[in-house]
């Protein structure tokens, strides 16, 4: 397990140091998740290690939203009385990443054949 923890913790130093001194406007994290995907894909696998320390990451997961929650109801009056705005820009925030996805799919899917068997 410490051999897996170490892989990823290597990744992620080496998305902070590209991010530090080569491409500073990708905070490092990115960059690391970045390379490991990269690495991944390489491999065509995920290493034994590596996929021990993510499902144990996985079984706390919950854990990470507890700072978040804590946060709502700390800011809880502010967030209702600015509620109005808080929604629309939830809404409009959605709206756009479903655009600008159904746009990259578009631009990335290419040309459809035609299913010789559709109606």
């Amino acid at each position: 397990m410490i051999h897996g923890l170490f892989q990823l913790l290597l990744f992620q130093a080496l998305g902070e140091l590209f991010s530090k001194f080569l491409i500073s406007s990708i905070p490092g994290p990115v960059i690391g998740l970045m390379l490991l995907l990269g690495f991944l894909g390489w491999r065509g696998r995920v290493p034994a290690p590596i996929e021990q320390v993510g499902e144990s990451i996985l079984q706390h997961l919950g854990l990470l939203f507890i700072p978040a929650s804590v946060g709502v109801m700390m800011y809880w009056p502010l967030l209702k009385a600015h509620a109005g705005a808080v929604v629309l820009a939830l809404v409009l925030s959605v709206v756009a990443t479903l655009g600008v996805s159904a746009l990259v799919l578009k631009f990335m899917g290419g040309q459809r054949v035609e299913d010789e068997h559709a109606p």
